[in-house]
C-alpha cells in the first residue's frame, strides 16, 4: 500500500462521487416521469379527452428539461473511466465495456429516436403512433438503466469471467452470467422502481403546490391520482426488491451488510436495527458497545440475509478474524478464512503472476505452469494482496449505517403518503387538507435525499473494492498527477452546480407558468 499515492486515489474518488451524485439528481426523475407521462397519454388516447392531452404535455415538458441535463452529466461520468480510472478500464474493460457499449447502441439510440416524435410529433403522426413513441422512450430509459446497472452489478459480484495471465486482464466467458447475475438483476429492479417512487413524489408535490395556490385544481387532482396509484404500486415492489437486494448483499458482500447494521460481533437469530445511534470511534477490536441506543426487530436480519430466523450473521470482527462456519447456498459447509489469510493468499497470487510472466519470457515452461497453478488457486483473493492492514478492509460504518436507515425510513414514509392521497382522493377531500399538501410539497427534496442515500449505501458500503475481492480502489486509478484531478474536480463542481441551478430555475419557471391554455402552441 505504501506505493500508492493516496492523495490521487482520494481526489479521483471524490471527483467520481461528485459527478455520480450530481448525475443521480436527474436519472430517477427521468426513469419515473417517462412512465407517468406514458400512462397519462394512454388515458388521453383511450378517453379522447383533451384535458388529459394538456396534462400529458405539461409533465412531458418537465421530463424533457430533466432528460436533457441528465444526458450531459452522464457523458462526463463515462469519460472519467478513461481519464481517472484507466487501470480499472484496462483490467476489466473487456467485460465492463460491453454493457456500456450496448447501452449506447441500443438504449440511447432508442430514446433519442423516439423522443423527437414524443415532443414534436403532436398532430404530425396519429395518436397511437405518438403513444407508442412515448412508451418506447420510457422503455428506452429503463433499458439504458439496465445495462449501466449490469455493469455496476458485475463490479459488486464479478461473474461470467476468467483472468487471462498472458494479458493480465479479465475476459468475459459467459455474457448471460454477467447479464443475469442475481446482484445485477436485483440492483436493476430496485433502482428503476426507486425512480418510479421518486417521480411519483415529484408529481404529487408539484400538484400539491397548484392546489395550495388554487390553480389548475383539475390537473393537480388527476395528476395526484395517477402518481399516487403508480407510486404505491411501485413502492410495494420496491420493498420486495429491497428484500432481494438485502439477501444478495448478505450472500456476496457480508462486510457491507455488517457495516449497514453496525454489527461487530456475529449473532445467531440477529435482529434488524430499526432505529439506532452508533458509538463514535468504535473499532472492531475494542470493547466499546457498538450502539449508544437501538430499537431492534428480533430475528429479522437473519431472515432477510439467510432466509432463516435462526441463521448466523457474521459481524465485522468475525469477517476480519475468520474461523466461523459458512453454509453455502448448496448446503456445503466451510470455515471462513481470516482477513490476514486472504491478504497472504492475495500476495501469493500477485507474486505468482509476476513470476509466471518472468518464466514465460525466459521460456521456462515448468516454472510457468507451477506459478500458473498458484495463481489460479489464489486468484479469488487477488485484490487482498494490495493490503497490509486488515482494518483497511472495513468500510465507513457510520455512513453506511445512517444512510441505510435514511433510505428505508423515507421509503416507508413515501408509502404512507401515497396511501393518504389515495384515501383522500377517494373521499374527494384532497383540497381540504392543507397540512398534507404542504408536507407533500416539502417531500420532494426528501425524495432526492432518499435516492442519494441508496447509492451511498451501495457504493461506499463496498469500499475499499472497485471490483469485489479482485481489485481495490487504490489499484484502479490512472497514473496521473493528483493536482490535475484536483483542478478538474473544481471545474466539474462549478460546471455541474451551474447545471443544477439552471435546471431548478427552468423547472420552477415552467411550473409557475403552468400548462399551456387550450389552443396555445
Amino acid at each position: 500500500m505504501e506505493n500508492f499515492d493516496f492523495s490521487l486515489v482520494n481526489w479521483s474518488r471524490a471527483q467520481f462521487a461528485l459527478t455520480a451524485m450530481y448525475h443521480w439528481l436527474f436519472v430517477p426523475l427521468t426513469l419515473g416521469l417517462s412512465y407517468i407521462v406514458a400512462i397519462m397519454e394512454t388515458i388521453y388516447v383511450r378517453t379522447g379527452k383533451e384535458e388529459w392531452k394538456r396534462i400529458t404535455k405539461f409533465w412531458m415538458t418537465l421530463f424533457g428539461i430533466n432528460f436533457a441535463i441528465g444526458v450531459a452529466t452522464g457523458i462526463i461520468l463515462e469519460f472519467e473511466f478513461g481519464t481517472n480510472w484507466s487501470n480499472y478500464s484496462w483490467f476489466v474493460g473487456d467485460i465492463f465495456g460491453a454493457p456500456l457499449a450496448i447501452e449506447g447502441i441500443m438504449a440511447f439510440f432508442l430514446e433519442s429516436t423516439f423522443i423527437a416524435v414524443m415532443f414534436f410529433g403532436w398532430n404530425k403522426v396519429n395518436k397511437r403512433f405518438h403513444l407508442l413513441s412515448s412508451w418506447l422512450v420510457a422503455f428506452g430509459a429503463s433499458l439504458s438503466a439496465l445495462w449501466i446497472l449490469v455493469a455496476n452489478g458485475w463490479m459488486q459480484f464479478p461473474a461470467g469471467m476468467h483472468f487471462n495471465p498472458d494479458t493480465a486482464r479479465n475476459e468475459m466467458l459467459n455474457f448471460w452470467e454477467v447479464l443475469f447475475s442475481p446482484i445485477a438483476i436485483n440492483k436493476f429492479l430496485h433502482t428503476i422502481t426507486s425512480g418510479y417512487v421518486f417521480a411519483s413524489i415529484f408529481v404529487i408535490g408539484v400538484s400539491s403546490w397548484y392546489i395550495l395556490k388554487k390553480r389548475e385544481i383539475a390537473l393537480a387532482k388527476k395528476s395526484i391520482a395517477v402518481a399516487s396509484i403508480f407510486g404505491i404500486m411501485s413502492g410495494v415492489f420496491l420493498v420486495w426488491t429491497g428484500d432481494g437486494s438485502a439477501y444478495q448483499v448478505a450472500q456476496k458482500q457480508p462486510m457491507k451488510l455488517a457495516a449497514m447494521e453496525g454489527l461487530y460481533e456475529g449473532e445467531f437469530s440477529a435482529g434488524l436495527i430499526a432505529v439506532g445511534v452508533l458509538t463514535p470511534g468504535k473499532e472492531y477490536d475494542d470493547d466499546k458497545d457498538p450502539h449508544i441506543m437501538k430499537i431492534e426487530i428480533p430475528k429479522l436480519l437473519s431472515f432477510l440475509g439467510y432466509r432463516s430466523t435462526d441463521a448466523y450473521v457474521p459481524g465485522i470482527k468475525d469477517l476480519i478474524e475468520g474461523g466461523y462456519e459458512i453454509v453455502g447456498e448448496d448446503g456445503t459447509k466451510s470455515i471462513a478464512l481470516s482477513a490476514q489469510e486472504k491478504i497472504d493468499r492475495g500476495k501469493l497470487a500477485i507474486n505468482a503472476l509476476a513470476a509466471y510472466t518472468k518464466a514465460k519470457e525466459a521460456q521456462d515452461t515448468n516454472e510457468a505452469n507451477t506459478q500458473l497453478t498458484v495463481l489460479k488457486d489464489n486468484f479469488q483473493y487477488f485484490g487482498y494482496g494490495y493490503f497490509n492492514d486488515v482494518k483497511s478492509l472495513i468500510p465507513n460504518v457510520p455512513i453506511a449505517f445512517y444512510s441505510f436507515r435514511i433510505m428505508v425510513g423515507l421509503g416507508f414514509f413515501f408509502l404512507l403518503l401515497f396511501a393518504l392521497h389515495i384515501y383522500l382522493l377517494y373521499k374527494n377531500k384532497i383540497t381540504k387538507h392543507k397540512w398534507l399538501l404542504i408536507i407533500s410539497l416539502f417531500t420532494i427534496p426528501l425524495a432526492y435525499v432518499a435516492s442519494e442515500a441508496g447509492w451511498v449505501v451501495a457504493e461506499l458500503g463496498r469500499q475499499p473494492w472497485v471490483i469485489q475481492d479482485i481489485m481495490p480502489t487504490m489499484a484502479a486509478v490512472s497514473h496521473i498527477d493528483s493536482s490535475v484531478v484536483q483542478i478538474t474536480f473544481w471545474m466539474f463542481a462549478i460546471t455541474l452546480s451551474i447545471l443544477v441551478i439552471a435546471e431548478i430555475r427552468i423547472m420552477i419557471s415552467q411550473i409557475k407558468s403552468g400548462p399551456k391554455v387550450k389552443g396555445e402552441k
